[in-house]
């Protein structure tokens, strides 16, 4: 256990801070914003201190353990690698820039702000928890605050687009939540660690067996394959993975600006982070059965949300199915890792290292961009007095030089122009999925 328990503090801060906003008067609304903005600072004070100690040749890190709930093998579990502090820095990075973008909020915004800095809170658990237990109640807590940013401060057809990310999100949970309980049956554990180093040994898949087998399922490899599934619809749903993400354009377009930077730039990524950190470690073989169907699905995220792009008159809308497409850049790269067994050595190794490289860097950079661009369409609207089609501007730059020029910038960096960030993860991506699986690569 680390001496100071940075991760614990890290995700009260943000709890803390919406008990205290919830507890100023409905009249003091600066001073709501304030106190939320000097929380999120507060936080991504604690980040940096994190992200400063951490020790790039090491592990898992700032790792806290504590029993919990003996009984059900339930432990307080923390710990960040490389993975879980990228995400950590990137959500501590964008809740301060997205609530200075919403501007004044105008109704109840007290509770505007609590939920923000609730839902902050949650997707620190979520990126830095290491048992499930643990891990999928912060999972779920993302997901309230979510939803009533959405429903209460949404644009006209908020509700169905509240209720509709709501559904698609609850029953990706649910069918994650009964496999996580078939396989702490088999095992006795949630600890993710534990259960990844079962699965290289094939104990994971032999336990299920041993637990379940027999009726329906004649071998352990069947067995597994419907656990796999189960979660994997959790995360596909999360990502979102085509045909999982009609929530997406929708909840999009109709979230207030700063609920949507934070929905694209980091809520986003709980579902490519649960393929690294949960989907790979434990469903290997899994995976590379289900190769083809799964970068098919990824090829098809990735070429048919961009044509879904471009017949678009909406910005929100576009830059919306662009988050799909960027997304599954990110899903190509896990699945091909997944999929290849062909080949060893050095060269095979390399190349999974760059794909898994520029997954995670694509992650960070997307969440930065989409965040950006997201923030830029949200001013547009609010000055323009609610427009937001193509058809609706025109001569933006001889108006605003520093607006159109900064927004070009987060655009470029976006399409992967090289020099700017957006070119990095996605250049390492299709460099090794190209040797992993070409034709993927090419459809892509």
């Amino acid at each position: 256990m680390s001496e100071f328990p940075f991760l614990t503090v890290l995700t009260l801060i943000p709890l803390a801070g919406a008990i205290m906003v919830s507890r100023v008067e409905d009249d003091q609304r600066d001073t709501a914003r304030k106190l939320g903005l000097t929380i999120s600072l507060l936080a991504l004070l604690v980040a940096g201190l994190v992200w400063l100690k951490f020790d790039a040749a090491t592990g898992m890190q700032f790792v806290e353990r504590a029993s919990w709930i003996p009984s059900l093998g339930v432990e307080y579990h923390l710990g960040v690698d490389g993975l879980g502090l990228t995400m950590v820095v990137l959500t501590a990075l964008l809740i301060p820039f997205a609530l200075m973008a919403s501007g004044p909020v105008e109704k109840q915004s007290r509770t505007y702000i609590a939920l923000m800095l609730l839902l902050e809170a949650g997707l620190f658990g979520t990126f830095t928890a290491l048992n499930f237990f643990h891990w999928f109640i912060f999972w779920e807590l993302s997901l309230i605050p979510a939803f009533f940013l959405v429903k209460i401060w949404g644009g006209p057809q908020r509700t169905a687009a509240a209720i509709q990310f709501f559904v698609y999100t609850l029953v990706g949970s649910v069918a994650m939540l009964l496999a996580f309980l078939a396989i702490h049956a088999a095992t006795g554990t949630f600890n993710f660690l534990v259960l990844a180093d079962a699965a290289r040994t094939g104990d994971l898949n032999a336990a299920l067996f041993a637990r379940f087998g027999g009726g329906w399922f004649e071998s352990p490899q069947s067995l597994a394959m419907l656990v796999f599934l189960g979660v994997f619809l959790g995360f596909a749903v999360k990502a979102p993975l085509m045909p999982f993400h009609t929530w997406l354009p929708q909840t999009y377009a109709e979230a207030p600006t700063g609920v949507v930077m934070v929905l694209t730039g980091a809520m986003s990524k709980m579902g490519v982070y649960g393929f690294l950190r949960i989907l790979l470690p434990l469903f290997p073989e899994q995976m590379q059965q289900a190769m083809t169907p799964l970068l098919a699905l990824a090829a098809a995220t990735i070429v048919l949300s961009a044509f879904a792009a471009l017949a678009q008159r909406d910005l929100k809308r576009i830059l919306a199915y662009s988050s799909v497409n960027h997304i599954g850049y990110c899903l190509l790269g896990i699945i091909a890792v997944a999929s290849t067994t062909t080949g060893s050595g050095f060269g095979l190794a390399t190349e999974k290292a760059a794909v898994l490289n520029g997954v995670i860097v694509q992650m960070f950079n997307h969440g930065i961009t989409a965040a950006a661009l997201f923030c830029f369409v949200g001013w547009m609207e609010r000055r323009s007095g609610g427009l937001r089609s193509l058809d609706d501007f025109g001569g933006l730059r001889k108006a605003a030089p520093v607006f159109c020029g900064l927004m070009g910038i987060a655009l470029f960096a976006s399409l992967g122009l090289p020099g700017l960030s957006g070119f990095v993860g996605e250049f390492l991506i299709f460099k090794g999925v190209f040797s992993l699986s070409a034709w993927a690569a090419m459809v892509s």
